[in-house]
């Protein structure tokens, strides 16, 4: 099958637009009408409703989102396979939560290309349910979240834990006193968001909502605010005092983990790669 219909038909799925699907893929929207068209003279179904301005995928089209995410992902990590270099005998696929790299991952990748020689690295950024059906697809070799897949062919393991704090570009800011316009949210997954319901209610409507650590900080640092964020992302900051622990809020652990299948060809390194992901204050 030509990838570029997959390709093509999981644009539209995202933007719902032929038009804007066409310019996102470079391509004449005729030629991305008739791609989908190919795709669904092939597999006997219609894949998209098409309404004027309401594009919906159909049951089916519903259904071939996995599968075509899936072939592709296979199909690239296909090529890199068989590409790999004289140097690099095997590849090893990571997959990860935006804040999951912000957060805990950013600093260990040295760690894994040194100590992994001969090992190439392909890296995504990726929801949870994708990376659990990668896995599952063995197209992915870890997943690392906060909330890990529980499923009996996976194996878990603890990488470390992150320390969230509510930090402000105000000082003497006070739990009590944030106002509307002050506050940033940073996804940290499930268990922080029931925390924060619990604890942290009274803190007004987000003006920002995002997944990433970095986002959320470049943003109260440039325009003001508080947010939640690892506690040695802003150490630094708080030493400098550009930015200021917010008075009343204590801060909430999350812990990080790694799972993996354990009938993984690749089992030797992916377990080398965990052991140099684990949070030792000795490796420093």
């Amino acid at each position: 099958m030509d990838t570029d219909l997959l390709k093509t038909f999981l644009e539209v799925s995202r933007t719902r637009h032929f038009g804007k699907a066409a310019e996102n893929l470079y391509l004449t929207r005729s030629a991305v009408s008739f791609r989908v068209k190919q795709l669904e003279s092939i597999l006997g179904v219609a894949l998209f409703e098409r309404q004027r301005n309401n594009i919906q995928p159909t049951p089916a089209g519903e259904r071939m989102l996995g599968h075509a995410e899936a072939v592709l992902t296979a199909w690239e990590r296909a090529k890199q396979d068989v590409s790999l270099s004289q140097l690099q005998s095997t590849q090893l696929a990571i997959g990860a939560a935006p804040n999951i790299w912000d957060a805990y991952l950013q600093g260990y990748l040295q760690h894994l290309h040194v100590g992994l020689p001969g090992v190439a690295l392909r890296t995504e950024i990726l929801p949870a349910a994708v990376m659990t059906r990668q896995l599952m697809d063995r197209t992915l070799d870890i997943a690392i979240s906060f909330e890990p897949p529980t499923l009996e062919q996976f194996e878990l393991v603890q990488l470390g834990q992150i320390h969230l704090v509510l930090v402000s570009s105000l000082p003497d800011m006070q739990l009590n006193a944030v106002v509307p316009g002050q506050y940033v949210k940073v996804d940290w997954g499930t268990a922080f968001n029931i925390i924060h319901a619990q604890e942290y209610a009274a803190l007004p409507v987000p003006t920002l909502h995002t997944s990433s650590a970095r986002i959320a900080l470049d943003f109260i640092l440039h325009n003001g605010g508080c947010a939640f964020l690892p506690e040695h992302l802003v150490q630094s900051l708080l030493h400098q005092r550009q930015l200021h622990l917010v008075a009343g809020a204590q801060a909430i652990s999350r812990r990080v983990y790694a799972a993996y299948w354990t009938e993984n060809d690749r089992l030797e390194q992916i377990k080398q790669a965990i052991n140099f992901l684990i949070d030792d204050p000795q490796k420093s």
